[in-house]
């Protein structure tokens, strides 16, 4: 991910909010609660801030971006959390897995252990978390907590 593409976060970090069928999508503004806001703002100025960005015909269309912070996937201060998005349209076709997969080599290899992860557990996503290694370290009635070691 390139300084120029920080700005997308924002976008996919909405992309990002799971909005199970038949219900109303939040409007655009949600991504400026504090609870939120930990995910995109000053990206790139803290030390462990990583990203990757999947293009096609040169448009940013997915992106994966991980960061050491207090968000619903903390685990401890030395674990970085994973927040990852497609545009709807490019869902389902293995991209995601793709990015999930270069963040983990890219994590891996500026040291850390492992990396953690929040989803609700309605999202269709659990299984690709699954499928690349993560498993369930806490739960709520609603979502998990996901981990991998790395």
């Amino acid at each position: 991910m390139r300084r120029q593409e920080y700005g997308l976060l924002e976008d996919f970090l909405y992309e990002a909010i799971f909005v199970p069928e038949g219900v109303k999508a939040p409007p655009k503004t949600i991504t400026a609660v504090p609870e939120l806001r930990v995910y995109v703002e000053g990206f790139g100025d803290k030390e462990g801030d990583a990203g990757l960005v999947a293009e096609m015909e040169d448009k940013v269309i997915g992106a994966v971006w991980a960061r050491i912070m207090d968000d619903y996937g903390h685990l401890d201060d030395e674990t970085p959390s994973l927040a990852i998005s497609l545009y709807k349209e490019y869902r389902g076709h293995g991209i995601g897995t793709a990015l999930m997969e270069g963040i983990l080599v890219l994590l891996k290899e500026r040291g850390f252990a492992r990396v953690s992860l929040s989803v609700q557990k309605d999202n269709y996503a659990v299984r690709m978390y699954r499928r690349v290694g993560f498993q369930v370290v806490r739960e709520s009635e609603e979502e998990f907590v996901m981990g991998r070691e790395l």
